[in-house]
């Protein structure tokens, strides 16, 4: 690489193709270092930022200068060369170095504001920038962008002055935390508000899947003087990379495109806005569920529609003059999104969003099928996990056993307006650790429903009673009954009188009942427990189709399900 630099610095080439010849230097550091691997697919060596940090390695590859290979400094020429080929431009633009906070344009300036703003502590931007700095200091020694121009006594990359949550950093004796990040975020995009003309247009990028994370954007967006117009997920993140693997990583980016906010806003009614608010959601899921959006992207993306209604005005009050936050409407935002989506998936009668009546919905379900609807990804993301999880479908639940989790905070924002306590589930539906809800397997729930005697007790003890009676809470505390079961109690299997330690069995406990039957190929009480279901009504059968097409495909859940739905009579 210092064989390179000296011949680039050396070079008649004009200043343009050193300019270029500089930043192909600095993509082969990436790929020239003692901490790449090597890829044993593409028999090749990889390249150091696989994500945004500097991991450890325990072993590295070397590869000669000479080869074609990724990460050297000839395959990035041939990519530039293609790049070059491939694009023209009929105007040069101009870059400046400047604090997005102290924005050097004129008021009314800009026909479009672009931003891909930093997310709080996600990215140290500055600190893996340096990695690739030195290399074009040396390049291009003379450059007036490779300086700080805050700080002339820096020579690395500005840090002060950086839009970063990091507390181990000061900016003029503050500390950068949390409540510094977003105060420099809402003047920068104050001053974005400024230097827009008003009949300009913004974009904001933003991929960040906690909603605090969202409230302070959006906070910062509204008190700059941004109406929001529109929210749209764009396909900018690979579903290869580490963070995507069983996760509900946002598969996008979402745009939030806004408009400058007239200054003679006028003041919103509370109740109108409410009144809005369920039919702009309920045509926003229609739509973007027919373009593929599916889980966590789409009801990010609804978020934009939903706040044109509110940031329209100046601010929007309560009939008692109570100005209305932001995180007050968001809530109402959450919820709509949650109760569209139940009536719009699972197609239960009653199930209205402004209403409060969830029908047959018990709790259990509601945060089944809610937490598996914002779990999806696209279809085409299926599809491909579908291709990955071939392999190991045979032998292990690809699905919720696999890491099937949402953030916490997500969790609590769709079930909490919902009237869904997640402490009640624990343990039993879900699983809680370290700031990740996790949907339980059905597998594991054996022993919660048919106690220590297990699927194959009761099974064999309903197949062999004719006249074993399953309208019952199923199933009762097993440890309790199993007693009972080598003992007819005047030729029926007596288990009626017992009782859960919770009360009756839900609609979901009995569906995860037969799912187990089915996986232990008990198919005489499977048939007998989905023909009193059916007796009981159509809850069992709708809650069954519903989930099975809100499964990941390929997941053992779904395989049950399926399997199951094919012994009810047609």
């Amino acid at each position: 690489m210092v064989t390179l630099v000296r011949n680039i610095v050396g070079s008649t080439a004009p200043e343009s193709e050193k300019k270029l010849l500089a930043l192909l230097n600095g993509k082969g550091a990436d790929g020239n270092n003692s901490l790449v691997p090597w890829e044993p697919v593409a028999e090749s060596p990889t390249h150091l930022f696989s994500r945004q940090a500097i991991p450890i390695a325990w072993d590295y590859c070397e590869s000669t200068p000479a080869c074609h290979v990724r990460g050297v400094f000839l395959s990035g020429v041939d990519a530039a060369c293609r790049v070059i080929n491939g694009s023209r431009s009929m105007s040069e633009g101009q870059v400046q170095l400047a604090d997005a906070a102290d924005h050097p344009l004129p008021d009314e300036s800009a026909d479009v504001f672009f931003t891909d703003p930093p997310y709080y502590d996600a990215i140290p931007y500055s600190d893996l920038s340096d990695f690739f700095l030195v290399w074009l200091k040396r390049t291009l020694p003379s450059h007036p962008l490779l300086r700080d121009p805050f700080d002339p006594s820096n020579p690395l990359s500005p840090k002060e002055r950086e839009a970063v949550q990091d507390e181990t950093k000061t900016c003029g004796g503050r500390v950068k935390d949390r409540q510094f990040f977003e105060d420099v975020m809402g003047q920068a995009l104050g001053e974005g508000r400024r230097v827009l003309r008003d009949d300009g247009i913004a974009s904001i990028v933003f991929a960040h899947k906690t909603t605090e994370g969202w409230e302070a954007l959006l906070t910062g967006m509204i008190r700059a003087g941004w109406t929001v117009t529109g929210s749209w997920p764009i396909a900018t993140e690979s579903k290869t990379r580490l963070r995507a693997r069983d996760s509900a990583a946002l598969a996008t980016s979402v745009h939030l495109v806004c408009r400058p906010r007239p200054a003679d806003a006028e003041v919103g009614e509370w109740a109108r806005v409410l009144r809005e608010l369920p039919g702009r959601v309920a045509l926003w899921i229609e739509r973007l569920q027919a373009e593929g959006i599916r889980g966590a992207d789409l009801v990010f993306a609804c978020i934009g529609p939903a706040l044109e209604i509110f940031s329209r005005y100046s601010a929007v009050e309560t009939p008692e003059g109570q100005v209305v936050q932001l995180g007050s409407y968001l809530e109402k935002v959450w919820e709509v999104v949650g109760r569209t989506a139940l009536a719009q998936v699972l197609g239960a009668g009653g199930v209205q969003p402004e209403g409060h009546n969830l029908g047959f919905l018990e709790e259990d379900a509601r945060l089944t099928a809610l937490f598996l609807w914002t779990h999806q990804s696209s279809e085409a993301e299926e599809d491909r996990e579908g291709g990955l999880r071939k392999k190991e479908e045979e032998d292990e639940p690809a699905g919720p056993a696999k890491g099937l989790s949402l953030p916490f905070d997500m969790v609590r924002r769709f079930a909490q307006p919902m009237g869904i306590d997640l402490d009640r589930w624990t343990e039993r539906v879900i699983g809680q650790a370290k700031g990740v809800v996790r949907l339980r397997p059905v597998l594991d729930r054996a022993s919660d429903l048919f106690g220590d005697a297990g699927a194959s007790a009761v099974a064999g003890a309903v197949e062999t009673d004719p006249v074993a009676s399953l309208q019952m809470p199923l199933f009762p505390d097993m440890e309790a009954v199993v007693p009972r079961l080598s003992r007819r109690s005047q030729g029926r299997l007596d288990i009626e009188d017992a009782q859960d330690r919770d009360g009756a069995r839900t609609v979901l406990d009995r569906l995860h009942a037969a799912m187990l039957f089915q996986h232990g190929g008990h198919a005489s009480a499977l048939r007998k427990l989905i023909k009193t279901e059916q007796e009981r009504g159509p809850e069992f059968i709708v809650l069954a189709n519903a989930l099975s097409a809100l499964y990941p495909r390929g997941s053992r859940e779904k395989r049950l399900l399926d399997a199951m739905l094919l012994a009810v009579p047609r």
